[in-house]
């Protein structure tokens, strides 16, 4: 049972709310945001969306799904165009879609199992871990990055009753509950 929770949430996490707070917050941006550096040390949004991209695809599609990989992380964060966000919130989306295929197919069986991923020894349990937190992370970061480019064009909580009642998933439908 705790298997079964732990692999839908990842799914409910990766597949559902975090692609619909990055889809609102790329609405909300100018364009010129999207590639937009706060110096040469940080990384624009389109580099973290480009890096998700890149990190859903080696640890869960290669990783997890045994499917193979090359990737060049480097490039992910060197970048300093190439393409709108709807373009990289698109390709994002098509890699979730297939991480989500692999996550449902995963059996609790197979959660022990060890892999190699970046050359590091882990298991199919703590490479799905490591995306979910990987792409909380970076969500969060793309959040602030909107909140700093487009301020009051993005608010995901109504707070006035003194506990946070999601306001995201009633502009798409999305029932949280029911996830």
């Amino acid at each position: 049972m705790i298997a079964e929770e732990f692999i839908a949430r990842s799914r409910y996490w990766l597949v559902k709310e975090y692609p619909i707070k990055l889809g609102h917050c790329l609405k909300a941006l100018p364009e010129a945001a999207i590639w937009s550096r706060s110096n040469r040390a940080s990384n624009s949004i389109g580099n973290l969306i480009v890096h998700l991209t890149g990190n859903v695809t080696e640890w869960i599609i290669g990783g997890v799904g045994g499917r193979t990989y090359e990737r060049d992380r480097g490039q992910e964060f060197a970048r300093q165009s190439g393409g709108s966000g709807s373009d990289l919130l698109a390709r994002l989306e098509e890699v979730l879609r297939e991480a989500d295929a692999v996550l449902a197919s995963v059996r609790e069986s197979d959660l022990e199992k060890k892999i190699v991923i970046q050359g590091r020894d882990t298991t199919v349990l703590s490479a799905i871990y490591h995306v979910v937190e990987h792409f909380a992370m970076h969500t969060g970061q793309i959040v602030l990055l909107t909140k700093i480019h487009s301020p009051g064009a993005v608010r995901f909580y109504d707070d006035s009753s003194g506990i946070a009642r999601p306001l995201w998933h009633e502009r798409t439908g999305l029932d949280e509950a029911a996830h």
